[in-house]
């Protein structure tokens, strides 16, 4: 079976690896002091601090685990593939809502690395799709929980 590959950009692989760091060590620590302040508390079987805390261990154990598969199966964006007359993985895009006129500028990125609070949307998600492979002043419609919705693509860089 052929392995997933994640493409990301520079800075989210980045992300990534600062975030894995702190889990190995800030969060890791952190967690088996928890643990060992419950232990000194007694009787482990009705320790809702116990429990809460090998929960704690087990959730960050399983986000260190995603993280190395995402970092082992990443392939960085290079600068070379981001165009900048075509919408493409990496890019900067300013599209333009043709209802209301309002205007956003979004950093095209893969699955991994979206984060709509800071304007980064996934190429596989509705917007994302749609302007992919598209070029500057083309019109895309997008079907969304909400209905249709109508883009023109404004602007097209390379992040800086």
């Amino acid at each position: 079976m052929a392995r997933k590959v994640y493409e990301m950009t520079y800075n989210g692989i980045k992300s990534l690896q600062e975030e894995l760091d702190l889990r190995k060590t800030s969060i890791a620590a952190e967690i088996s002091e928890r643990l060992k302040e419950a232990r000194a508390m007694g009787d482990l079987s009705e320790n809702s601090e116990y429990d809460d805390a090998k929960t704690a261990q087990a959730e960050n154990e399983l986000r260190i685990m995603e993280i190395e598969s995402i970092l082992k199966n990443s392939k960085v964006i290079d600068d070379d593939e981001i165009s900048s007359s075509k919408v493409t993985l990496g890019a900067m895009v300013k599209i333009k809502d043709e209802e209301t006129q309002e205007e956003v500028e979004y950093l095209l990125v893969g699955a991994k690395e979206q984060d709509i609070f800071n304007n980064k949307i996934s190429s596989d998600s509705p917007v994302g799709a749609a302007i992919m492979g598209k070029k500057r002043g083309q019109i895309v419609d997008v079907r969304t929980p909400a209905g249709m919705l109508r883009y023109r693509i404004v602007k097209i860089s390379k992040p800086s």
